[in-house]
């Protein structure tokens, strides 16, 4: 008997009936599996928390929480456990709309043990893809409810084939969702070829996809192996599709009908496996109307529809990215993380970053480049967004200019001294006792500004 998969884990069996709770756990022990008993749905849920199992086998009848009720449980809270259910003849329509609802199989019962065994296995051999998948999109910076359903729908499409289109605004992040992609599907180990259609001349673009024979035009001193050749059982990651002119749109819809390219100046067709990915800024569904894109390629590129969201719908994200990218910076040049003051970060998510998350990698880079103390201010903050003070459409009083000015002036000491309010308060020519009521009165937290805290 082959060893199972993942068979240091256990398996959680579900069921009201003590006495196929004692024959499901023989046929799982024979199995060479590990078991967990329990006779409820809501001891499930209690068990599922003490420790996740690899797999779920639930009773679809139960008293109190049913087995339907316990997979929706599941996953909503553990989405990457598979669940099996067990059925009476009587239930099979209801163990049917279960599977419709998420379970990955059902058994009728008495259980025909080769039919569980093979059921148990599909399912675990699933449940390491999806793990293998989740491992690739937990990677991806966010706390967001509305990229946590994009990052699952990514998850799924990555298991199969199918082309897909990402869309989104400049700097949303497309070829990250596309290498991410890439890495958790079966293509994983063969290459990812990123193209950026609009960096490429288009008198060279046809070159640089599909290749060309040595003579085939002027300066064509050698054969030249083309993008689509190269990326051969991987993937092709063609961003700013928009811009692809009409005449390769043409040769591109060739490619994704018959999988062949000719290189300029063969009389031969290459077979080439690829699987395209495309992501744009644009409105191609406007373009079509326009003719300058192609509807029928459209469809072959948008079989699945991504569509990542800009960074103003996702502010709840903006503390997390700017400590990771503070972090990243540092650890490049070998210097401590600097952090940023709490109105700083105020500023932060209040403004509507036009560039996304290119923009905030950018305002990293400035801030640790610019400032010499241990923590960012609002006023650096300022200074490196220059589109922020344009979004401050309220006119300002002299008393809050006032406030501002003096609040940044105890910061830039504070920054200065590495918090030592005693050596801030020398240079502000004020008395320890008068400095700390001012650094009180604007909440201000000496303790941020010691290096190494």
């Amino acid at each position: 008997m082959n060893d199972p998969i993942a068979s240091n884990n256990d398996i959680l069996v579900v069921d009201d009936d003590s006495g196929l709770l004692q024959l499901m756990s023989m046929r799982l022990k024979a199995l060479g599996y590990a078991s967990r008993l329990v006779e409820s749905g809501e001891e499930a849920l209690r068990e599922i928390r003490r420790k996740q199992p690899i797999l779920v086998i639930s009773d679809l009848k139960m008293d109190g929480m049913d087995g339907i009720q316990l997979l929706e449980h599941i996953q909503r809270d553990w989405p990457g456990t598979p669940v099996i259910m067990l059925t009476a003849h009587g239930s099979i329509s209801e163990a049917v709309v279960a599977t419709q609802k998420g379970a990955f199989a059902f058994l009728t019962k008495p259980v025909d043990r080769e039919e569980l065994r093979t059921t148990i296995e599909k399912a675990l051999v699933g449940h390491s893809a999806n793990e293998s998948a989740a491992n690739v999109f937990q990677s991806i910076v966010t706390r967001s409810a509305k990229l946590y359903q994009l990052l699952e729908q990514a998850k799924m499409v990555a298991q199969s084939d199918v082309n897909v289109l990402i869309q989104g605004e400049s700097g949303t992040g497309k070829e990250v969702l596309a290498q991410a992609i890439h890495d958790a599907s079966p293509r994983r180990d063969k290459p990812f070829i990123p193209i950026n259609c609009g960096a490429i001349p288009d008198e060279l673009m046809e070159s640089e996809l599909f290749g060309h024979k040595k003579g085939s035009f002027t300066g064509a001193v050698r054969d030249h192996v083309g993008l689509f050749e190269t990326a051969d059982g991987g993937t092709v990651f063609l961003d700013e599709i928009g811009d692809m002119p009409m005449h390769l749109q043409v040769k591109l819809l060739r490619v994704l009908q018959e999988r062949k390219i000719k290189p300029i100046g063969s009389t031969t067709y290459i077979d080439v496996d690829i699987r395209i990915l495309s992501a744009t800024h644009k409105d191609l569904l406007n373009m079509i109307e326009e003719q300058t894109f192609r509807e029928d390629l459209y469809y072959r590129l948008n079989v699945v529809n991504l569509v990542l969201p800009p960074l103003r719908e996702r502010r709840e994200d903006i503390p997390l990215l700017l400590s990771h990218f503070l972090e990243r910076v540092a650890q490049r040049y070998g210097q401590s993380c600097k952090r940023i003051a709490p109105d700083a970060l105020d500023a932060l998510i209040s403004y509507s970053w036009p560039g996304n998350i290119r923009e905030l990698i950018n305002l990293s880079e400035k801030c640790h480049a610019l400032n010499a103390g241990a923590v960012i201010s609002r006023q650096l903050i300022e200074q490196a967004l220059p589109r922020f003070q344009r979004e401050q459409n309220q006119e300002m009083t002299l008393s809050e200019a006032k406030r501002i000015f003096e609040k940044e002036y105890v910061e830039k000491l504070l920054s200065m001294t590495n918090g030592n309010i005693p050596e801030a308060a020398r240079m502000a020519d004020r008395n320890r006792s008068d400095f700390y009521k001012i650094v009180k009165k604007h909440s201000i937290d000496p303790e941020l500004y010691k290096v190494g805290q």
